[in-house]
């Protein structure tokens, strides 16, 4: 072997830096046993959900605490490491093994166009061309640069794009009248990664400051997405105000119900919407308030001699009632009844009961003055400097305190002095603070203008939620509003349970191919196991130096890469049993069964990365983690099974000094004796596999799949019930039908008595506390069933006795519909890179075909599969991400068994050439079927280890997985090796193959 003490300076040196990253774990866990016990100590004497609040808020002080202090030092390098500093290198846990929230966020451009269109954002076909491109993009994986680009282009004429655009100062002047659409595109192309890139900056700064430890957060470019993992987290309101929130705070003059023109001016609109247009002149009399109308109906004017609200405040209305009256205001002919330069806005939160000081339903509607010709504030967030969260010096109050620059200064005492100044009566006047266009206060100014820049937000604010808005408000407005379109939550107890679930199946199916190893291949088994075991430290070492962070699926890729590291030991140690047999030394055949085997480890491992790179590309959240894993694990196993392996059996055997045995009186002369006709008996197999597809095309077309909220959006729910809960499917549909308007999927998720719940309710509002609303509506049709008296709180926290919730999930239409796409598209050009890849190696286009003919068989019966066997395996078989990352495994899996059968009919074909093209074909299938066999049969071993003992989870992936290998390794010698051969893949026609 070439090169041995490089290659062992190498090995050696990647051990070392493996076992360093690995290394980092122990003391980061010290930190955190000590959190968990100060969090013990500190939350001991409370009892319930306030126990539970204490106990996570202790812990979080205690390892912010930690954060910056150094708990690792290197004397000989004179540095230290903190806390945070070691838990950036180490391997991260995903959601699913920890417990929290993950998010995808879309980021919208539209709003950015507007802004660069300027005054043209009102030209028709500009207008048109956004909402085209609005609806195309729930439809279509393209950035919304694109499709705003091809929907004006449509409705344009040949009118220049240039046109809309040559105006703007953001763009630098770089637009004129002659620019070309190609060049516009390209232009408003970078400025709108631009503002993707700042706003995915601006977001990590917000997460950093909700205080979420080792937060995963991504940006996918091609698409304007922004995955966002955040471990821990209990409160998903909380965090989705942090991510959604714009924070666009502005400062507003105000009218009052008084004024001239606002009262009278609602009366007459309440009159018109009627229809009544008689009376429309004669309502000027503002002293006897008209009711009844479409407007006053569901919009109650305040009171002016007696309010119910603060005098600012217009009216009220109910929460689900403020689109229909902002509709009804935003009509021309509406607004034409209103000063110029008034504008309506919302309340930020509920209006508080004068009387008994809580929160009503009802938010409250406030007039804004605007500037004539201007919808920009007069002062707005971009002047402030500093935002803290305080308490008012005399009641005691949560208010967050604002401090701004010196433009701000000045600007706010104007403003400030002009509401003191008040109306021509005399009257003090408020200014309405505003954040996202809802008026969080309207404080009234009574003591002259306010100097200094300093400022005060407030209206019923708990401390929590002053400090949030205070490290928002700091962080800064996001350049592109955010909109959450998938969203996951997973209980920690659940999080608790995949990890046991995943480490059982692990050190199962680790021990089920080390048991294997050793007894058929005696002291070479044992080399395979140690290197199997460097292999393990190389994958976790080098997913810990990436940052890679470890998921369910991620774990099912360790699992799967183990069983396919022991894959190229098979394969080299049948080919060093072949050798001996044929009567070469032990040294000779060590040295030719390496050398012959390598190419086929080789198209094995380069068709299964082929798969990974798709999964990549087309692959969202843990399906992509699955993709790194996968990789990691394949160049891992490439290198520890042939390079490392090669190192310590030759180190071993010492030059022919020291014997090494690859079988036992038992494992000697297994299958290796086979004379069988597979040749003559393709039509039966032919015979075969056309059944098996036609019956699951016949599924397929009547049965359907089973398909995941992945697929089909929605909110999905587990939901897990007590052993002495006696809960049906049945039952939960019917509790919840009314509650959802429609009759949810339920369907059993293991035999644990849990259920998953999936809803259409709601799925296509974007509404702040739309997910709440859901939640609700789940605990109000499950109560029901269980005896406890349990509160909501309970419920969604995940521990209430009778039921925990244990995960939810959102998926968006846009998602489910880019989702479906990308899996078709990851199919077939998997099928495509295979059949180049054999062109490339076979060099004639009927290897290539018979390859991928057979895998898309294999895909084809596993999916059939799904659809057959739905409903009556005890196990949930969702069409998911998960299962397309199952599928094109078994399509880059499968692909290697055939692989090795075509290597040595290529090589049987140089050898033999004077045989005939049957002989030589089943000589060669004869001679590879211990090698075809073992090899799936050691990553079956593993497989089988996964779908047991892995959890409810993966249990679906599992099984297909299972039933792509087994159906692989049959087509691998009944489909693709025949298909060859009647596509005229042979070399020598004579005699006839029949």
């Amino acid at each position: 072997m070439q090169g041995k003490g490089l290659l062992k300076a190498f090995l050696i040196l990647m051990s070392i830096v493996c076992l360093i990253q690995l290394f980092y774990f122990f003391p980061t866990s010290k930190v955190e046993r000590a959190a968990e016990d100060y969090a013990t100590t500190t939350s001991a004497s409370k009892s319930g959900l306030e126990k539970d609040m204490a106990f996570k808020m202790a812990r979080a002080k205690y390892l912010d605490s930690m954060s910056t202090e150094k708990i690792f030092n290197v004397p000989l390098l004179g540095v230290g490491y903190t806390y945070s500093d070691l838990k950036q290198r180490q391997l991260n846990l995903g959601l699913d093994l920890k417990g929290g929230m993950s998010t995808l966020l879309e980021v919208d451009l539209s709003e950015l166009l507007n802004a660069l269109a300027g005054r043209n954002s009102k030209d028709s076909e500009f207008v048109q061309a956004i909402a085209n491109a609005k609806k195309a993009q729930e439809n279509d994986q393209s950035n919304f640069i694109s499709l705003f680009v091809a929907e004006y282009k449509k409705i344009a004429g040949g009118k220049p794009m240039a046109r809309l655009f040559a105006q703007s100062e953001s763009l630098g002047g770089n637009i004129n009248l002659e620019t070309s659409d190609n060049e516009v595109e390209r232009l408003l192309r970078e400025r709108a990664d631009q503002t993707v890139d700042l706003t995915f900056k601006m977001l990590k700064e917000r997460i950093d400051r909700l205080g979420v430890v080792q937060p995963n957060i991504s940006l996918d470019k091609a698409r304007d997405l922004i995955l966002v993992e955040m471990p821990g987290i209990d409160n998903p309101e909380r965090a989705r105000q942090f991510l959604q929130k714009n924070a666009q705070l502005e400062f507003w003059e105000t009218y009052r119900l008084t004024d001239a023109g606002i009262q009278a001016g609602l009366q007459q609109a309440d009159l018109r919407l009627s229809g009544d247009t008689s009376a429309v002149a004669a309502a000027q009399d503002t002293s006897a308030l008209k009711t009844g109308g479409p407007l006053l109906s569901i919009l109650k004017m305040n009171n002016p001699t007696a309010p119910t609200a603060p005098i600012t405040v217009v009216g009220l209305a109910d929460k689900n009632k403020k689109d229909a009256v902002m509709a009804m205001l935003g009509r021309p002919d509406i607004q034409a009844l209103f000063p110029k330069n008034l504008k309506f806005m919302w309340s930020y939160k509920p209006h508080q009961d004068f009387n008994t000081q809580l929160l009503t339903n009802q938010y409250e509607l406030y007039a804004i003055k605007t500037t004539p010709g201007s919808d920009k504030a007069p002062l707005d967030g971009e002047v402030v400097t500093d935002a803290s969260a305080t308490q008012d010096q005399v009641t005691g109050e949560p208010q967050v305190s604002l401090i701004m620059n010196a433009i701000g200064a000045k600007k706010w005492a104007e403003l400030t002095q002009k509401a003191y100044e008040g109306n021509p009566e005399g009257q003090r006047r408020e200014i309405a603070i505003a954040l996202d266009n809802e008026v969080v206060t309207a404080p009234s100014v009574n003591n002259g203008a306010i100097t200094g820049g300093s400022s005060v937000i407030s209206g019923s604010f708990n401390v929590q939620e002053t400090v949030d808005l205070s490290n928002i408000l700091e962080v800064g407005k996001l350049p592109a509003k955010t909109k959450i379109i998938q969203e996951s939550n997973v209980g920690p107890s659940l999080g608790k349970s995949n990890i046991d679930k995943s480490l059982n199946s692990l050190l199962i199916g680790f021990g089920l191919v080390m048991l294997f190893m050793v007894l058929y291949y005696s002291g070479a088994g044992i080399i395979s196991i140690l290197a199997l075991f460097a292999n393990i430290i190389f994958i976790l070492g080098a997913l810990s130096s990436f940052g890679t962070v470890l998921t369910l699926p991620g774990i099912a890729g360790i699992v799967l890469t183990i069983g396919m590291a022991v894959d190229a030991n098979v394969i080299i140690y049948e080919r060093i049993k072949e050798e001996l047999r044929s009567g070469k030394s032990l040294l000779d055949a060590i040295k030719d069964g390496f050398n012959h085997s390598y190419s086929a480890i080789v198209d094995a491992n380069v068709t299964t990365i082929i798969t990974a790179l798709l999964l990549a590309y087309f692959g969202i959240g843990p399906i992509k983690g699955f993709r790194v894993v996968l990789t990691i694990g394949v160049l891992s196993s490439m290198l520890t099974a042939v390079l490392l392996a090669h190192l310590l059996i030759d180190g071993y055997v010492a030059g022919g000094k020291r014997n090494l045995t690859f079988w036992n009186a038992g494992t000697k002369d297994t299958l290796s004796s086979l004379s069988i006709d597979w040749v003559g008996k393709r039509k039966y197999a032919y015979i075969f596999s056309g059944t098996l597809i036609v019956v699951g095309l016949i599924s397929i077309f009547t049965r359907g799949f089973d398909l995941g909220v992945d697929f089909q959006g929605g909110h999905s729910f587990n939901v897990q019930f007590e052993a002495d809960q006696k809960v049906t499917a049945d039952d939960l549909r019917n509790k919840l039908t009314a509650n959802f308007e429609a009759t949810p999927v339920v369907k059993i998720v293991d035999t644990e008595n849990t259920f998953n719940i999936t809803t259409s309710y709601l799925i296509n509002e974007n509404e702040e506390g739309t997910e709440e609303k859901v939640t609700s509506k789940l605990f109000e049709g499950l109560k029901s069933i269980v005896s406890s008296d349990i509160s909501y709180e309970q419920f969604k926290a995940g521990d209430a006795p009778g039921m925990k919730l244990l995960s939810s999930s959102k998926v968006g239409p846009t998602v489910a519909d880019d989702i479906k796409k990308s899996s078709v598209y990851a199919g077939l050009f998997a099928l495509m890179a295979i059949f180049l890849y054999i062109l490339f190696r076979f060099s004639r286009w009927q290897y290539s075909a018979g390859a991928v003919i057979a895998v898309f068989h294999d895909a084809l019966i596993t999916i059939g599969m799904f659809s057959l066997l739905k409903g009556i395996v005890p196990f949930s078989l969702e069409i998911d991400q998960a299962f397309i990352a199952a599928i094109l495994t078994v399509i880059g899996y499968s692909i290697n068994d055939t692989v090795i059968v075509f290597d040595r009919i290529r090589e049987y074909m140089g050898i033999y050439g004077h045989k005939s093209q049957g002989e030589i074909i089943n000589n060669a299938i004869n001679k590879t079927f211990s090698r075809t066999t073992f090899t799936s049969l050691t990553t079956l071993f593993v497989v089988i280890g996964l779908f047991l003992f892995g959890g409810a989870s993966i249990k679906g992936f599992a099984f297909a997985l299972l039933v792509g290998i087994v159906i692989g390794t049959y087509s691998s010698i009944f489909v693709a090796t025949p298909l060859m051969i009647d596509l005229g893949g042979g070399r020598n026609k004579k005699p006839e193959v029949k």
